[in-house]
């Protein structure tokens, strides 16, 4: 377990009025480089807070930049007022998409824009289904079968 900042001690943060983060069951984990806990946010009578809202009190709460936070799993408590879910701080950007599964990197991480138009991705995504293993990997969007030029053989 990690002594800096929480150690195993509810740490609040007032995030408007009427809303508390609480933090509870904190692990340091060395292995996967990142500190894993889960989140109590306390919101009478206001509706669930926004992840990014999330991610940014958690940053000043640990002293690090929302960038590299990811919360997930959040359930509200019947009757409301009271979220709880699951948040890992990773120590640098790098660890994160390592360790983190696609589908949750996708959700948080800056989107890329889509290269090529609508009818090029279709036309790769055809020739992809022709050709098996390594060979789909190594095709682009815009490269097309070369044709051969035969060499002659000297006897």
């Amino acid at each position: 377990r990690s002594s800096d900042l929480s150690s195993g001690i509810n740490a609040e943060w007032p995030l408007r009025p009427g809303a508390t983060i609480r933090t509870r069951k904190f692990f340091t984990n060395r292995i996967l480089n990142r500190r894993q806990m889960v989140v109590d946010v306390i919101h009478p009578g206001k509706p669930n807070m926004s992840k990014n809202d999330l991610k940014e009190k958690l940053a000043t709460m640990y002293r690090t930049t929302a960038d590299v936070i990811m919360p997930f799993g959040f359930k509200t408590d019947f009757g409301g007022g009271r979220s709880t879910g699951f948040a890992l701080i990773y120590d640098n950007l790098d660890a994160l998409k390592k360790v983190e599964p696609s589908f949750r990197l996708k959700r948080f991480l800056a989107k890329e824009d889509k290269k090529g138009g609508r009818r090029q991705r279709k036309e790769l995504k055809n020739r992809k289904k022709k050709v098996k293993g390594k060979k789909k990997t190594e095709m682009g969007s815009c490269k097309r079968k070369k044709k051969k030029v035969p060499t002659a053989t000297l006897r």
